[in-house]
């Protein structure tokens, strides 16, 4: 009866140790923290349990069909902004998430608070768009677009919005804007 009870206890013990839990601030290609690809609407409410969560609902006449969904830590700080793919519709999934919080890494290590050398040592840069104020890099081995002012940028790339900006003209010290996570 003991050797039973031992094994047991040595069973249990090991499943317990095996036991991995999420970490509810990890970035990976379709996931952020808790929230998934396919998360819908209506879901956000299990997913965010401690956090408060700001539908905005507003007349599509004049917002454009704006349908933000914020999401607030129980500090009162706005941690993300999601985008569903359709509007008023508690079915909807999540197709874009825009990280505000610093808490929010990949397995890389990358975050709001990063540079641009930081996500060229981790990751292949897929494109680079120069759009009117800032630069877009995108990262699809994480699903992620890495938005940086173009004030960071030297002074003869700024204003010239048919220029092909390279990786190398990007200051390695240049800091990331915004931070979106893509899902379509």
């Amino acid at each position: 009866m003991k050797k039973y009870l031992i094994k047991i206890i040595l069973l249990l013990v090991i499943f317990v140790g095996c036991n991995k839990e999420e970490n509810p601030f990890q970035i990976a290609k379709q996931n952020v923290g808790l929230l998934t690809d396919s998360t819908q609407v209506k879901d956000l409410e299990s997913v965010f349990i401690n956090d408060s969560i700001v539908k905005y609902k507003g007349d599509s006449e004049f917002t454009g069909d704006i349908n933000n969904i914020e999401i607030f830590n129980k500090d009162g700080k706005k941690t993300l902004v999601l985008s569903p793919n359709k509007i008023n519709d508690s079915t909807a999934v999540i197709s874009n998430v825009n990280i505000l919080d610093s808490n929010y890494k990949t397995d890389k290590n990358i975050s709001i608070l990063s540079t641009f050398k930081d996500i060229q040592n981790n990751y292949k840069i897929s494109r680079i768009d120069n759009l009117i104020n800032s630069v877009v890099v995108t990262v699809n081995d994480i699903n992620a677009t890495f938005t940086i002012d173009k004030k960071e940028l030297p002074a003869n790339l700024r204003f010239d919005m048919k220029l092909k900006i390279e990786a190398t003209h990007i200051p390695d010290g240049a800091k990331i804007k915004y931070f979106f996570i893509n899902w379509n």
